[in-house]
């Protein structure tokens, strides 16, 4: 009966903290001042749920989701980065690229690191991963912008969705079906617009699962 007690606790203990971690999510944030935009950051949850900002304290951030094998991934380098426990600038000097922030929210330990380059090959990998979500945002917001505003300026946004999507530089694909589908089937759109909407959301499709 003892012995059934202590694992029922070590059990009760183990579950605790799965639960714990699974509630924490990652923060990345770069300020550079003289950049387009001069701040940035981007959260990503366990369940893949990305909020995009261009201000900390902006109301409306941007949302998509990644799948759950692009979050497991990111999370795994968390893991390997000691959960930010550890500092990861390089101390060499290079020329300033801007202020960037790594920190794990709703952790029971508060974790952050800040660093201006790194030359850890796992620090490096999770700063692609960050780099990835926001240029995936700002692509979202230019498309649905011109989408919107300067009808115009749809084809040569689409051109650099194509280009960022065929490079594999964008996460959360599906994110970008609305505002295609939209472009795709309304006619007062140019049909050069039209059909390279219709060529990016037929690649997306083919070769991206949907998001978990």
């Amino acid at each position: 009966m003892k012995r059934f007690s202590i694992l029922l606790f070590a059990a009760s203990l183990l579950v605790s903290a799965l639960s714990a971690q699974s509630n924490t999510r990652l923060f990345f944030s770069k300020s550079f001042p003289g950049s387009v935009p001069a701040y940035m950051q981007v959260t990503l949850d366990h369940e893949g749920q990305v909020e995009y900002r261009e201000a900390p304290d902006e109301e409306l951030p941007l949302k998509f989701r990644m799948t759950s094998a692009e979050t497991a991934e990111v999370f795994t380098l968390v893991d390997k980065l000691e959960r930010f426990k550890r500092p990861i600038e390089s101390g060499l000097k290079v020329a300033f690229m801007g202020t960037k922030t790594f920190r794990l929210e709703g952790a029971a330990e508060k974790s952050e690191v800040q660093f201006n380059y790194s030359e850890d090959a796992d620090a490096k990998a999770l700063w692609e991963w960050c780099e990835r979500m926001t240029e995936s945002a700002q692509h979202s917001i230019a498309l649905d912008r011109a989408a919107k505003y300067d009808k115009l300026g749809v084809v040569k946004a689409l051109t650099l969705l194509g280009s960022a999507v065929e490079r594999k530089r964008l996460v959360g694909l599906d994110q970008y079906l609305p505002t295609l589908d939209r472009i795709i089937k309304n006619e007062s759109y140019m049909h050069t617009a039209r059909a390279r909407a219709s060529e990016i959301a037929e690649y997306i499709r083919a070769s991206v699962p949907p998001a978990q």
